[in-house]
């Protein structure tokens, strides 16, 4: 289903003061060299929800970020209503997933370059988890 012209405009809203929110808190957390980016924020249809997608550079410190900002998510929802004050009456909960649609295109690019054949050997694409 199509969203919203509301849902965009919240989403839009939440990704942009998100984005400083968690790159702020990696740098003052000592994670120097860590880029964080909020790829996509759906906010559901009864503005209740958001589902943020991360995109974290270098991958390998993807899941444990991501453990850290689920631990945290109280506190980035507050400094997120501290934001927003004037642009939304109620914080939507959040929930953070990894995006990983870069690396599923890059392994793409891959197989259509003959680098990596998944005729061959089909266990180089590994299946998308749909969320």
């Amino acid at each position: 289903m199509e969203e919203t012209q509301r849902q965009k405009k919240i989403g839009s809203v939440l990704q942009h003061d998100l984005a400083e929110v968690l790159q702020n808190a990696a740098t003052h957390g000592g994670m120097r060299g860590v880029l964080i980016s909020v790829t996509k924020v759906k906010v559901t249809v009864d503005l209740s929800v958001a589902k943020v997608y991360l995109s974290i550079f270098p991958n390998d410190k993807g899941k444990e970020l991501l453990q850290g900002i689920k631990s945290n998510t109280p506190l980035i929802r507050h400094e997120l209503a501290q934001r927003t004050k004037n642009q939304l009456r109620r914080m939507p909960n959040l929930e953070f997933f990894i995006d990983d649609s870069l690396e599923y295109i890059d392994k793409i690019n891959k197989s259509l370059k003959g680098e990596e054949n998944p005729i061959k050997d089909p266990t180089i694409l590994d299946k998308r988890k749909k969320s």
